[in-house]
């Protein structure tokens, strides 16, 4: 392949997939940041990176999330591994572990238990910003599990403790100050899951059942006994289903409910506080 400098490697990628993406896989192909490629534009690739950067701008013509390409996505403060064993985490989930830091004391022991944990990016992300914490996260998958442990090593997050199996199986009698969760919740035949980066990712983590509140129903009829007096739960959930949380927070007898918006206003986070009194 003819040599080729990074200004016009990027030039030509622009004319088929969008430039946020083509830097990013630029960046990786080279193994250097958005300030190299902005003072070395005449740089040369090499003929194996040329090689590698075409071909992952032919794949993400045809749909491939950058973050499977690349292996990495940016979360919170941080960059964790992914795969297509694991969701890709997003912007508006950085709304919960927003909401966690709020509620978790910084010179204080709190049990934090983070369900469905994929990557690992929720859990790791509160554990770094409250040391003091225990967090606890589960994951029925295990090449998931293998991944977050990878990313908490990597991020040196040693207070979280991973384990493997469907919600709250394997937490024998445990209690927790908080409970975290973005669990799947898109209708199994919501035609959005054959658009756009959904398609690629595991739909074990992203659809349950008919309406999509299977997995939300679940964990709300189930959390209150793994919650200490005062203790919260908060849920991510769907853009309509705001609403259907909150009756299911009510009817499992949760009180000071409340709804959090994120940063396009739409309601995103909804939870609740076990009644010390029940």
């Amino acid at each position: 392949m003819q040599s080729i400098t990074i200004e016009k490697a990027l030039f030509q990628a622009y004319q088929h997939i969008e430039k946020v993406d083509a830097r990013l896989l630029l960046e990786k192909a080279l193994q250097v940041d958005h300030a190299f490629l902005l003072t070395h534009p005449n740089q040369s690739l090499t003929s194996q990176q040329s090689e590698q950067f075409f071909h992952w701008v032919t794949q993400r013509l045809q749909g491939m999330p950058v973050a499977y390409l690349t292996g990495q996505r940016e979360f919170y403060d941080s960059v964790f591994r992914v795969s297509h064993a694991v969701l890709i985490p997003r912007p508006e989930t950085e709304l919960l572990v927003d909401l966690a830091l709020d509620l978790i004391p910084v010179d204080r022991v709190c049990k934090i238990l983070d369900l469905g944990t994929g990557s690992g990016a929720i859990a790791i992300s509160i554990a770094k910003h409250r040391p003091l914490s225990q967090v606890i996260a589960v994951d029925i998958s295990l090449e998931a599990i293998e991944i977050a442990r990878w990313n908490a090593s990597n991020l040196r997050a040693s207070n979280v403790h991973f384990l493997l199996g469907k919600w709250f199986n394997e937490l024998s009698q445990q209690k927790f100050d908080l409970i975290v969760t973005n669990p799947p919740y898109v209708a199994e035949n919501d035609p959005y899951l054959q658009q756009g980066d959904l398609r690629f990712e595991p739909k074990i983590a992203l659809s349950a059942g008919y309406d999509g509140m299977d997995c939300i129903a679940h964990i709300i009829q189930s959390a209150a006994k793994y919650l200490v007096n005062e203790g919260w739960l908060f849920i991510e959930h769907g853009y309509d289903q705001a609403e259907a949380c909150q009756l299911l927070l009510e009817k499992a007898r949760f009180n000071n409910i409340r709804c959090y918006a994120d940063l396009a206003g739409i309601i995103r986070v909804s939870g609740g506080q076990v009644d010390a009194s029940s």
